[in-house]
């Protein structure tokens, strides 16, 4: 933002900048197959989350692939993180453009199916209950046994080097175990491929509480935050963004300063950011602390990885406020927000 009339230097900052995104996505990827990643799951509409994805999915392909959309009718709800859906979606279609290889068609399709325990026990794999259909099907040039028995193997790749990193699958692999569900791919030479996603459903009302991206960045009215991170780099940037947005901020690079800081503070401490994972103390641990001496404290934690002591094999506890790191300046802002409101 600082170099807008530098264009040498924006556009090296730039380079910088996605070098690091796609060191971020590997790393997602990776934490996302061995199920390390904490999600933040709420019961979503599986054909709205799809459709908000459409869009950026008929880039993704290209124009010489068609992309045909069959939603079902009342389909039923999952309880997912949205960006899950997302990350499924994006490397199956990349994986389908690539099998493609030039005009094609690819087909996404939702519906709800039901597994009795006779079914199952005549289809291997199959589990029974109620579930919730993604599948993604194209023409392409289709997969060998070999290829098929390897298919979500971290790495694996019939790609040319620098084509793929082999994650894509693994990732999604990852995903949808996590989430409980499970996965049938039927394929063969020059015969396309189908991916079949199996996600539990759920049965309950949908939840709309996801923040709005479009919405502009919202600032603060001078409330104080407290931020206790023990890598320095992030503690920096995220004090440096909600100094900007209009926050009082206390950083403290260790939970002992944390606590020494807030022993000091003369007024309120409206929110307590807090990384999960630190040396002396968890940031669990420490907010059960500072809530002695401030009752009405509102907590955010963040974290890059999953940690029992605020998610169960990854899923996020029900009611903890939650950033996902690395974070931009715009999920930080939104996150610190919903807490606060909260």
């Amino acid at each position: 933002d600082k170099t807008a009339g530098d264009g040498g230097l924006q556009h090296d900052l730039s380079e910088i900048l996605n070098a690091a995104r796609r060191s971020a996505d590997i790393t997602r990827q990776l934490l996302a197959f061995a199920r390390k990643q904490t999600i933040a799951p709420r019961i979503i509409d599986l054909n709205e989350t799809v459709e908000g994805m459409l869009k950026i999915l008929r880039r993704l392909i290209g124009e010489d692939i068609d992309l045909a959309w069959r939603p079902a009718c009342h389909l039923g709800f999952v309880n997912m993180d949205p960006s899950q859906i997302d990350q499924i979606l994006a490397n199956l279609c990349v994986n389908a453009r690539d099998a493609i290889g030039g005009v094609g068609n690819l087909t996404i399709q939702t519906d709800n199916l039901r597994f009795d325990e006779e079914f199952c026990a005549r289809h291997h794999g199959f589990i029974p209950g109620d579930y919730v259909m993604l599948s993604v099907r194209d023409n392409g040039c289709g997969m060998d046994i070999h290829t098929l028995e390897n298919l979500f193997e971290p790495y694996y790749t019939t790609k040319d080097v620098g084509k793929g990193t082999g994650l894509g699958l693994a990732t999604v692999y990852g995903i949808v175990k996590q989430n409980g569900g499970f996965i049938q791919v039927e394929s063969a030479p020059s015969q396309g491929a189908a991916f079949r996603i199996y996600l539990p459903r759920h049965e309950g009302e949908e939840n709309r509480t996801a923040p709005d991206e479009n919405l502009e960045i919202p600032g603060g009215r001078g409330e104080t935050l407290l931020i206790v991170e023990d890598e320095v780099s992030i503690l920096t940037l995220a004090q440096t963004i909600l100094t900007r947005l209009g926050y009082t901020v206390l950083a403290a690079a260790s939970p002992v300063q944390a606590l020494a800081l807030a022993e000091a503070h003369a007024g309120e401490i409206d929110l307590l950011i807090t990384d999960v994972v630190m040396p002396e103390m968890n940031g669990r641990s420490l907010s059960e602390h500072l809530h002695s001496r401030y009752p009405g404290l509102k907590i955010l934690f963040m974290s890059g990885y999953t940690a029992d002591v605020i998610a169960h094999r990854g899923v996020l506890e029900t009611g903890m406020n939650f950033v996902q790191k690395p974070f931009s300046q715009r999920e930080l802002a939104i996150r610190v927000q919903q807490a606060l409101a909260s």
